[in-house]
């Protein structure tokens, strides 16, 4: 008798949202999504992935959960939140996906700059170091580079009429360890653990 298989979860590291910055951008896009012809994400499950690792076998989430909170520990995010300014959509056609696509804060950097000051580093260093470490550690997550966006309609055949948005800006102290589950009705998430990455300490300097 062969043993039994051990059990696997979905797993992704993300920026989570509040329930606010949500709100906003499910706000500015939803003429877009109206006009696309497909189906709209839900508000609540509207994120950012940051590293997406598939199946992880239950015994090894700990060993994920280390790894978020090493990450975290060491993230040079000098005191400052994570920012990403949402202002144009993009159509997938390969995935059939409608995005509201993401930068950093318009006018971060100069602003720095003049004032002699180091730029934070941002959700492209955070995504690229979680992906490292969890290579390292023997994980498999994807590799594709990575690009700032939220998934706000599935199954589209089309882009809309007007992809320009009006911009909405999410600000994140932390990232998250999020599980996937796939009901009938779509993508269900759930936020395994969060991980500050803007310490108080820090913020109050």
């Amino acid at each position: 008798m062969s043993p039994s298989r051990e059990p696997t979860r979905r797993l992704f590291f993300a920026l989570w949202p509040d329930a606010q910055q949500r709100g906003a951008l499910a706000h500015a896009t939803r003429k877009g999504v109206r006009s696309c012809g497909g189906r709209p994400v839900p508000v609540p499950g509207l994120h950012v992935t940051l590293a997406f690792l598939g199946a992880v076998p239950e015994g090894r989430v700990a060993e994920l959960d280390r790894i978020a909170r090493r990450v975290a520990q060491v993230f040079p995010a000098r005191g400052q939140p994570l920012l990403l300014s949402f202002d144009r959509l993009a159509h997938w056609a390969r995935a059939q996906i409608l995005c509201a696509l993401g930068t950093g804060e318009p006018g971060a950097a100069p602003a720095a700059a003049e004032r002699g000051e180091a730029m934070t580093a941002g959700a492209p260093e955070l995504s690229a170091t979680l992906k490292n470490e969890t290579t390292a550690a023997g994980f498999s997550p994807d590799l594709k580079p990575f690009r700032a966006h939220v998934t706000v309609a599935r199954k589209v055949a089309h882009a809309p009429a007007a992809l320009a948005v009006q911009p909405v800006l999410w600000r994140f102290d932390a990232f998250a360890l999020i599980e996937s589950r796939t009901d009938p009705g779509g993508p269900v998430y759930s936020v395994i653990e969060s991980y500050l990455l803007v310490k108080a300490e820090k913020a109050h300097e």
